[in-house]
């Protein structure tokens, strides 16, 4: 090791705002709560980092922008003096690999395969900073550590990338979702980087019924919450996919499907500051 479901329409402008913490300025203090007694998030600057205390070290999930680093250190310090072994980044955007190479060579870091990819085409690996990316890589699904100590990463499909993580721990009942959902709002859909918003909602569900025994979720970008609500994010983007289409389907502009689409009362809490973007993607997807 080197490195330890169909809504006939949906949603109006009305909402504003993107996901709380991918825009704007953001605390230069790190934060940190627990989740369970050995599983801790820590806010701030960038994605929300796990910190995973096993018998032989801490699994971080995720190291922010970067420069973060130090204080993602002063935070685990607070709760344990174990080492940091592993590092699982979810997907390749700077807000989540930014810090990696703050931690020591020692340190593994494991990602899918085509975040892998993804990350080696970032300037932030180049040269010498290669030595920063994934150490080891999977394809469907992994296992690292056993029995209380197990972590199961998983991979569904694109969505918000095309190699979205999600980290499960499994005796905990916790998944780390990082920005596959990262809140209740329209996604981020990163075609750049392989993300897809006509694939998006079957990987949610995919998701939703290939991952059992899960009752708490890390976002990608917000408080912890349950899994029904993961579940339902899974709903939200369906019926967001299913407005779109039907807008297609009888002629309409991006611009006027966008104008159109309503939010029923059960996502009434969304933010929809992506709605047009998100309504252009999926457009130009189908169409080409």
């Amino acid at each position: 090791m080197r490195r330890m479901m169909l809504l006939g329409a949906l949603m109006t402008i009305g909402a504003v705002g993107i996901t709380a913490g991918q825009g704007g300025q953001q605390p230069q203090t790190a934060e940190i709560e627990k989740v369970r007694d050995n599983l801790f998030v820590i806010r701030n600057g960038g994605g929300n980092t796990a910190a995973f205390i096993t018998v032989d070290g801490v699994v971080l999930v995720d190291t922010k922008n970067p420069g973060w680093g130090a204080r993602i250190m002063e935070k685990v310090r607070s709760v344990t003096d174990k080492p940091v072994t592993t590092i699982i980044n979810t997907h390749t955007h700077a807000d989540h690999v930014g810090s990696n190479e703050d931690f020591l060579p020692t340190v593994e870091v494991v990602a899918h395969a085509n975040t892998k990819t993804n990350m080696q085409k970032m300037p932030h690996f180049e040269g010498d900073k290669e030595k920063f990316l994934p150490d080891r890589v999977y394809r469907d699904r992994l296992t690292l550590g056993s029995g209380n100590d197990s972590v199961d990463l998983y991979y569904f499909g694109a969505g918000h990338t095309n190699g979205d993580t999600i980290v499960v721990f499994p005796a905990l009942r916790v998944a780390h979702t990082g920005d596959l959902f990262a809140g209740l709002s329209t996604p981020l859909i990163d075609t750049r980087n392989g993300g897809s918003g006509v694939a998006y909602p079957d990987t949610l569900e995919k998701a939703a019924a290939g991952i059992k025994g899960v009752e708490s979720v890390i976002p990608g970008h917000s408080e912890v919450t349950t899994w029904d609500k993961f579940v339902e994010y899974g709903e939200f983007n369906a019926a967001f996919l299913a407005a779109v289409q039907q807008a297609i389907g009888q002629g309409k502009t991006p611009e006027e499907a966008a104008a159109g689409l309503k939010p029923p009362e059960k996502f009434k809490d969304y933010s929809m500051g992506r709605l047009q973007t998100n309504v252009r993607a999926i457009y130009e997807e189908i169409k080409r």
